[in-house]
């Protein structure tokens, strides 16, 4: 397989996220807004690549007053921060575990991220285009990002753990022109 170009299917893909609520539990969401593309080469992992945009402001936990104080300036600030930004750096790795790393930019603020990355597959959909599709995981700590909002529960602990764990599923589609 050669390198060839995808856009990211939104309506067949998924930006998730978890972070530990009161210390007993954890909290889920997702952003529902997002584009990207992606270029993925088989036979040489270095010449593949990843860019992603994520509107913060679609974040979505199930839970309006929640997602109204992950909006405000507490943490994501969408005023000032509209968008978060993934942009690999490289892909390493052999037949579908993957290791993507790369740029993520958050709140203002750019780290080095590695996801971990499993390549579900590929094939033909109903009309003839060409779908790839890849699954990736991994970590970021909030705090790293500026995001350091907490609350100091009575009983010991605090209201959120550092730590969110990401989730994300991607189908693309190949690109005409490359097709």
């Amino acid at each position: 397989m050669a390198l060839a170009s995808y856009s990211i299917d939104p309506a067949h893909s998924s930006v998730g996220f978890a972070v530990r609520h009161l210390v007993i539990a954890k909290v889920r969401g997702v952003f529902t807004r997002f584009t990207g593309t992606f270029a993925f080469d088989a036979e040489d992992l270095s010449r593949s690549h990843v860019a992603v945009t994520l509107d913060a402001s679609s974040i979505d936990t199930r839970e309006a007053q929640r997602d109204g104080h992950l909006k405000s300036a507490d943490f994501f600030d969408v005023e000032k921060f509209r968008e978060l930004t993934f942009k690999s750096t490289r892909v390493e790795g052999t037949g579908t575990e993957l290791k993507v790393t790369g740029d993520l930019t958050m709140h203002g603020v750019t780290k080095e991220v590695t996801l971990d990355v499993e390549h579900e597959g590929s094939g033909k959909d109903a009309w003839g285009n060409d779908r790839l599709g890849f699954s990736a995981k991994g970590t970021v700590n909030r705090k790293d990002f500026g995001l350091v909002w907490n609350q100091t529960l009575d009983a010991g602990g605090v209201a959120l753990g550092d730590k969110v764990e990401l989730s994300i599923d991607v189908e693309g589609i190949k690109d005409k022109a490359a097709a």
